[in-house]
């Protein structure tokens, strides 16, 4: 019997999600045997001029100016917001444009970074007379160690041949790919050489979510009357008021020194819930020693914790006593999760 359209359909649909992904899975095979060729050569030949372009650049007065052209170009864009955004002051300028005027962008105490995988574009003739002229410090990242630009620069950044995932070995794929992987070698190098931290990382991305992560409990956590607080010794009828009036599902316990040594939970209600749970004392419920965390940190971390330990609430601690509380729900609103 003929089969059916359908089924006709299907099978050319599946031949067609299978060569989809035999590409993808060539595709990044290639790729990652770059990643891996440059991995090899940072252990040898490449090592050397890796730490000297890291010395000039952490040495500079200035700004890195990272420069290329095409698809290096496109590289270049993403490699000089890298550097600025974990601390070392860079950006972009494009080599064509470099001698139609923005060659003025550059200063004598600034450090120049050229991407060109051929090393040979016309384009990068006025940016390296440029340097010799005024003896800007450059450093070439090039597959050509013989190349014009190779020649030119204080520091030639070898990178290894590799084969394009393209499967005519011409659109620029795995080059593109070596290239800003080196490119965030570099900037990660020198953020781990500054001692950068997520303090100075939170000043530089206060925007978005990944600002939000950055920001300290501090911040965004309530504080004063809003804190919900019981003594030792109270009532558990008193501490559910306290619970229902403040809204965190939780009440902190503090001792006759106002230190922080327990809380009562919706959890804690559930599991001693009884005809005595009124009368009892909160000593008698609460949870000892609850989670606590500071007001200095990230309120990503503090996403961290909450999740971690399956809680919705942290009470913030200083030297023991309360001085605020966070809950889920705060996180959510501040963009974090």
């Amino acid at each position: 019997m003929r089969p059916s359209k359908p089924l006709m359909a299907n099978s050319t649909g599946t031949d067609s999600a299978t060569a989809a992904v035999q590409s993808a899975l060539r595709t990044l095979e290639a790729e990652g045997s770059g990643i891996a060729a440059i991995e090899a050569a940072l252990r040898s030949d490449l090592g050397e001029p890796f730490a000297r372009a890291t010395d000039l650049i952490r040495g500079a007065k200035g700004r890195l100016i990272v420069t290329g052209l095409g698809k290096s170009g496109h590289i270049s864009r993403k490699i000089a917001a890298t550097f600025a955004s974990t601390g070392t002051p860079a950006f972009f300028v494009h080599a064509a444009e470099a001698s139609h005027g923005d060659l003025g962008m550059i200063t004598t105490d600034d450090v120049i970074l050229a991407l060109s995988w051929s090393g040979e574009q016309p384009e990068m003739k006025a940016l390296i007379s440029y340097a010799k002229r005024f003896r800007i410090p450059l450093i070439a990242m090039t597959a050509e160690r013989d190349s014009t630009l190779s020649q030119a620069a204080d520091v030639a950044l070898a990178l290894p041949r590799a084969r394009e995932a393209c499967p005519h070995n011409l659109a620029p794929t795995t080059s593109s790919l070596m290239m800003l992987a080196l490119g965030d070698a570099l900037a990660i190098a020198l953020l781990e050489g500054r001692g950068f931290t997520s303090v100075d990382f939170s000043v530089l991305h206060p925007g978005g979510k990944l600002g939000a992560m950055l920001k300290h409990i501090g911040d965004i956590m309530h504080t004063g009357a809003a804190v919900p607080l019981k003594p030792l010794g109270t009532s558990m009828s008193d501490a559910l008021v306290e619970m229902t009036s403040k809204g965190f599902g939780c009440v902190g316990i503090v001792d006759a020194r106002g230190a922080v040594v327990g809380i009562v939970t919706d959890g804690d209600l559930r599991r001693h819930m009884g005809p005595g749970l009124m009368t009892a004392v909160v000593d008698d419920v609460m949870t000892k020693n609850p989670k606590t965390i500071r007001s200095t940190l990230l309120a990503g971390e503090a996403l961290e914790v909450l999740n971690a330990s399956k809680i919705t609430a942290l009470i913030v601690t200083e030297a023991s006593k309360p001085v605020g509380i966070i809950h889920m729900h705060d996180l959510l609103r501040a963009g974090v999760a």
